[in-house]
């Protein structure tokens, strides 16, 4: 039996990634960043399969820690930033444990014999910092793809830029080490909705959910969302599972970076769709999907089924 380690595998997104592991037979370690917090894993433990699922503490930035984590893995799953929009400081909320984070990891990784595989979770602020709006030089119903020079600004909100650097780090160090004995395959999803599958209160994907429902605006990114009602590309949690365990398991696929979407709405029909109402407006492909649905054998559903769930 294979394992795979998720680091990040008990938040919204990771929970899915750690049940489609089980569910397609692999042994999964996940990481906690407490493990005397159970709450914050013990959904995990209902899944069936969870006979094959070992919880282990992990600070991404305690390289020993880290060493440890991965050292007996086939697979592993980086997904163990922080996704937060609400930021007093920078620099140790986002920047340290998001870049500092991936340097470590891809230093442990490259001295890691038993690893054949690694998905990096980037985001489409690898692509585009200032999602949802478009990128400079483009306008709002411009497509983007993976074609495109990555646009970064330093007006863009924080997180974005984190992930913007980070997966630069990651493309530096493929280009640095050509001769690795594992391939490298990152993920950039756009706005992941859809159920989650614990009752935790942490998850930013499942609170802007609610903000859009209740049109609530705690931040100036919110109510940026909700002026300029921004063309809001959206994928489902249960396919972005699905991708991440397809790249972790076809080979041929290093050093490519997909982008992880299903259709644009703008916002105010994401609040209609979220309360149960049709949109007024008719579904775009803004974030092209083809690349993903080629090259990992997947349909991604319609965003008024994932609203609606």
């Amino acid at each position: 039996m294979k394992k795979v380690g998720i680091i990040g595998g008990s938040g919204f997104i990771g929970s899915h990634i750690t049940k489609e592991f089980l569910n397609n037979g692999f042994e999964a370690k996940v990481s906690a960043t407490d493990i005397t917090k159970e709450e914050k894993y013990q959904h995990l433990m209902e899944f069936d399969q969870s006979d094959h699922l070992y919880i282990s503490e992990l600070n991404v930035e305690d390289k020993s820690a880290l060493r440890e984590f991965v050292k007996d893995c086939d697979i592993v799953i980086h997904g163990g930033t922080p996704f937060q929009l609400d930021v007093k400081d920078p620099q140790t909320e986002l920047f340290d444990p998001t870049i500092k984070g991936t340097e470590n990891f891809l230093e442990v990784i490259h001295d890691t014999p038993s690893i054949e595989k690694v998905v990096f979770i980037a985001s489409v602020a690898a692509w585009n910092t200032n999602f949802p709006l478009p990128p400079e030089g483009k306008s709002v119903l411009d497509t983007i793809s993976e074609k495109d020079t990555p646009f970064m600004s330093e007006e863009s909100h924080p997180y974005a830029q984190a992930k913007f650097i980070a997966n630069q780090t990651v493309n530096e160090f493929i280009k640095t080490h050509p001769n690795l004995d594992f391939e490298i395959t990152s993920v950039s999803p756009v706005a992941v909705f859809g159920k989650s599958l614990s009752n935790r209160e942490d998850s930013t994907s499942t609170g802007l959910q609610f903000l859009l429902k209740n049109e609530i605006a705690p931040n100036p990114f919110v109510q940026m969302l909700f002026d300029t009602d921004a063309e809001f590309a959206i994928v489902d949690v249960k396919d972005v599972a699905k991708c991440i365990y397809k790249a972790a398991t076809i080979s041929g696929l290093h050093g490519k970076n997909y982008l992880l979407s299903s259709e644009t709405f703008p916002v105010s029909d994401v609040t209609l769709m979220l309360n149960g109402k049709p949109p007024k407006n008719k579904a775009k492909i803004i974030y092209q999907n083809q690349l993903a649905e080629r090259q990992l054998g997947i349909t991604f559903q319609s965003v008024i089924k994932t609203l609606h769930n």
